[in-house]
């Protein structure tokens, strides 16, 4: 027997789905990443969540939010993002498709690998480098 897809109206005039119907306005991966992008830059700049909010005019759960790609960041306020951390709008987008350099550093989501990276670039021997990096390689492999 076919399941029915019903949408009913809630406050605010928004539809909110009742069966398998894909609501519309739902996130996808794009607003994931494009959050990722968000807190990429935010902390590479060492502003904190709340003073991104404080620059927005909003909470810092709403920076949350974006970030974690839960809200999705309309048009108008990712400009006034892009302004807030100082970076063109182009920024948090691919411009062809093909990866973008910040990509991959977007594997920074917790503040060990932060630290790890900012111990890495405080290393100035190209040979104290190398070992470092052969040392974190060897370490993964017997993970």
């Amino acid at each position: 027997m076919a399941r029915k897809t019903t949408l009913r109206i809630i406050s605010g005039g928004k539809k909110k789905s009742n069966g398998d119907g894909k609501n519309n306005r739902s996130t996808v991966k794009y607003d994931h990443e494009l959050g990722m992008r968000i807190r990429l830059r935010r902390v590479e700049m060492k502003i904190s969540q709340s003073e991104l909010a404080d620059k927005l005019g909003v909470t810092f759960q709403q920076v949350q939010k974006y970030e974690k790609g839960v809200n999705r960041v309309g048009a108008s306020r990712l400009q006034q993002v892009a302004t807030a951390l100082d970076v063109p709008v182009t920024f948090f987008f691919d411009s062809d498709g093909k990866s973008r350099e910040v990509d991959s550093l977007l594997f920074i989501d917790s503040a060990f690998s932060l630290r790890l990276l900012r111990a890495y670039a405080s290393v100035k021997s190209q040979a104290v480098q190398r070992q470092f990096v052969s040392l974190i390689e060897s370490i993964a492999a017997n993970e």
